[in-house]
């Protein structure tokens, strides 16, 4: 498999679309910019100190074939998820969303982890005053892993390699859904300072992994 032969919909659509995080809720809302939204010179992007400098872990598993996730599993920052739900994309082109604070999405638009190309698992930092299943991404460091049990029976582990914080208004779309020469893993939150004023917070955490076994 080609590192571009992933995609379920075709980039240009995709980077088109809005399919950063967009985690609403009454009180407290998540929301990643449109992917094809470029950052202005006047506000440059501003990447946090966590650790977004570190090289990937040159050990790696081979591909595995297509398959649906089922849970996730954390262990440095007590993640354990239920059943991982579906996430396509709503009539207006935002990410459909979980509608819970422990639920986990997989965005379908990409590939499925394992898969060559970065898969995209996105979820509340809070939600409705609950703190949410990702409530912690932002304390993952490099050499932290994170397994994905799949429907099919098969278990990919990814070593996290970097984590970053983005302003909304900055996402590192190309990053983030651009293709990857193997398999990634990309989890997605909010962070930040919160605006009451819009409901939402003003960055994006995002942990970037790759498989390194099987």
């Amino acid at each position: 498999m080609t590192s571009a032969s992933w995609r379920r919909w075709p980039f240009p659509m995709v980077i088109g679309t809005l399919i950063g995080v967009v985690l609403a809720a009454a009180l407290t809302a998540c929301a990643a910019p449109p992917p094809g939204k470029v950052a202005s010179p006047a506000a440059p992007s501003t990447v946090s100190s966590m650790e977004s400098s570190v090289v990937p872990p040159s050990v790696a598993a081979p591909p595995l074939g297509p398959g649906k996730p089922a849970t996730l599993e954390i262990p440095a920052i007590g993640v354990r998820t239920g059943e991982i739900i579906d996430l396509g994309l709503a009539g207006d082109g935002s990410l459909q969303v979980p509608q819970d604070a422990i639920t986990t999405g997989w965005f379908t638009g990409g590939p499925a982890p394992g898969e060559t190309g970065p898969a995209v698992l996105a979820g509340h930092v809070d939600y409705k005053k609950v703190p949410g299943v990702f409530v912690r991404l932002k304390e993952l460091k490099p050499g932290d892993e994170a397994v994905v049990h799949r429907k099919d029976g098969a278990t990919a582990v990814f070593t996290v390699y970097a984590v970053e914080r983005h302003p909304k208004a900055t996402f590192p779309t190309e990053k983030v859904y651009g293709d990857t020469a193997g398999p990634e893993l990309r989890l997605i939150t909010c962070g930040g300072d919160f605006d009451s004023s819009t409901g939402n917070y003003l960055d994006n955490v995002i942990a970037y992994a790759k498989l390194t076994r099987v």
